[in-house]
């Protein structure tokens, strides 16, 4: 199981919208509005690598709203 924290930045306003729409999506833990340079930081799992990538390409990107993302994949040193 791969889990990452997925940074995003929205169109002014829709923050909350954003967070809400992305939080019912498969995969997605918890979705949540943050201040600061990005206004919403989502916690994901997927199977694999490859699915994280498609789940982040294919679902998440096309939320309306959506300008910009960062996926940070977590690691277990």
């Amino acid at each position: 199981m791969v889990q990452a924290y997925i940074l995003i930045q929205t169109e002014v306003g829709k923050a909350t919208a954003v967070a809400g729409l992305v939080g019912k999506l498969p995969g997605v833990i918890q979705a949540e509005d943050v201040t600061g340079p990005y206004d919403v930081i989502v916690r994901a799992q997927a199977d694999t690598v490859d699915e994280l990538g498609r789940m982040v390409v294919a679902r998440v990107q096309q939320v309306d709203g959506i300008t910009r993302t960062l996926t940070c994949p977590v690691v277990h040193l």
